[in-house]
């Protein structure tokens, strides 16, 4: 198969091993980290590759220089907020991991995901993806955001600016991080720890799964694990296990 994919830059490492070693044609644009943050940027800027991807003038692959279509276009997100609600493709099938967000991909299923998340309160996961592509919750972002506020508002102001940035942190007790044993995360492992030391949380870590990656690049989409949407049809939220379902005519979702 010729595979199009789209997908969070957090999953370069990870989805970049398995492609290397599939035996399908894999071309993946990487979309920066953190649109999450803003559900409805992300809705736009992905939906703008689809566009492009549909109309044959995506800037990111070599389709137009042979003539073999590809046969589906993958998005490497979960839900994210809702940020890939709507999606959709004039074209091609769109073939989604079922999954809240990237960690039920890394750690391999969203039962996975589920069991951790129902025995632990307040969770930030951590990855090597994740800490190459964002500031994540520790001393260096601690002292890059201080130093901002001091510079723009003096000293006095930046020590009640970062008490009042340091509130959404105690919603969280875990640094988790998710480990692939195909890699050497040591030197992350060592970063997360002294995150956790940092800001008093826990340390944990748990072993991820290529299953779920390798299955999705490999083209076995097993319908408990992954949702096909015809083209012309939407990604919604179906509000049940299966996390996302497909936007109907008449507005029920179809739950696969």
């Amino acid at each position: 198969m010729r595979l199009k994919v789209i997908a969070c830059k957090v999953l370069f490492r990870e989805l970049s091993l398995i492609a290397s070693a599939s035996k399908n044609f894999i071309d993946i644009t990487y979309m920066r980290q953190g649109f999450h943050n803003e559900p409805d940027l992300l809705r736009e800027r992905v939906q703008h590759e689809i566009d492009k991807i549909d109309s044959g003038e995506d800037w990111y692959t070599c389709k137009p220089y042979i003539d073999n279509d590809f046969d589906a276009i993958l998005l490497g997100y979960g839900l994210c907020s809702n940020g890939i609600m709507g999606l959709s493709s004039r074209k091609y099938r769109l073939v989604v991991p079922k999954g809240h967000d990237c960690i039920t991909l890394l750690l391999g299923s969203k039962e996975k995901y589920k069991a951790y998340f129902d025995t632990h309160k307040g969770i930030y996961w951590y990855s090597g993806g994740w800490i190459d592509n964002t500031p994540m919750p520790g001393k260096a972002r601690y002292d890059a955001v201080r130093n901002t506020y001091a510079e723009k508002y003096g000293e006095e102001n930046a020590d009640y600016l970062m008490e009042m940035e340091q509130n959404w942190y105690n919603e969280y007790q875990w640094c988790t991080f998710v480990d692939w044993p195909e890699f050497d995360n040591a030197e992350y492992k060592a970063y997360t720890k002294q995150s956790a030391e940092f800001l008093k949380w826990n340390y944990d870590e748990v072993i991820g799964s290529k299953s779920l990656l390798t299955d999705f690049l490999e083209g076995n989409w097993d319908e408990s694990e992954f949702l096909i949407v015809p083209p012309g049809k939407t990604i919604e939220p179906s509000y049940d296990e299966n996390v996302i379902g497909i936007q109907e005519k008449n507005n029920v979702i179809k739950k696969d």
